[in-house]
């Protein structure tokens, strides 16, 4: 028969005990998903309680689940996780979303940090860094692994494009001459020619080709 000082102890145990971590998951692929979601339940200290295959889904499950923190991957199908993200943050200022992502180009990690994100961490990552991560992004820190902050200055030493420049970027990427890139754009072929002098400057490329390989492998244009 247990004591009155074995019950009291029992309860303050209990009391003691950690609350778990509220995990939401988000991505496109239920591999991936499902990958993420047993890290993060292998964590004593963490739990998923809901996931979501695209951003829209997200900033639903969102607002029903109210979660401590997001893993949110940045390229899905429908909408994307910059969109929701920025849409998350809006109505909850307070979110806390760490990206898990792939892709270190330093186009994305602006965009997700200029979003709302308090972090970005690449999916190949060990176990160890990325529940590290959610753990110090819950007590309210913003963590940018040594890789990608480097990513990301190098990325304010370049000089930002302009939608237009993106646009010119975009159409000549797919392959198309200046001829078809004016006559898309709906500008003189002449205003094309200014715009590729402009963007091989920024970008510090001397040719089209240059251009290309530097546009995806920055991220400034995605190849689905």
């Amino acid at each position: 028969m247990k004591s009155e000082a074995d019950s009291v102890a029992q309860v303050r145990n209990v009391a003691q005990a950690p609350v778990p971590i509220k995990v939401l998951v988000v991505d496109d692929h239920p591999s991936m998903r499902m990958g993420i979601i047993a890290l993060i339940d292998s964590q004593s200290d963490m739990e998923v309680i809901a996931e979501a295959s695209d951003g829209e889904e997200a900033i639903e499950v969102y607002d029903d689940v109210l979660p401590d923190v997001v893993l949110m991957d940045l390229r899905m199908h429908q909408m994307g996780g910059a969109e929701a993200i920025l849409s998350i943050c809006r109505k909850h200022p307070d979110a806390k979303v760490i990206v898990l992502s792939t892709y270190d180009w330093d186009e994305d990690i602006h965009r997700a940090i200029q979003s709302g994100a308090k972090s970005y961490l690449l999916k190949d990552m060990a176990v160890e860094e990325i529940a590290g991560t959610v753990r110090s992004v819950h007590a309210g820190e913003e963590v940018l692994p040594r890789q990608v902050a480097e990513r990301l200055a190098e990325r304010a030493q370049r000089q930002p494009l302009t939608e237009r420049e993106r646009d010119v970027l975009e159409s000549l990427i797919k392959g198309r001459s200046n001829k078809e890139i004016a006559f898309g754009l709906c500008i003189s072929e002449e205003t094309v020619k200014s715009h590729l002098k402009t963007l091989f400057s920024k970008l510090k490329v001397r040719d089209r080709t240059e251009a290309a390989i530097a546009a995806i492998r920055y991220g400034i244009v995605h190849i689905d």
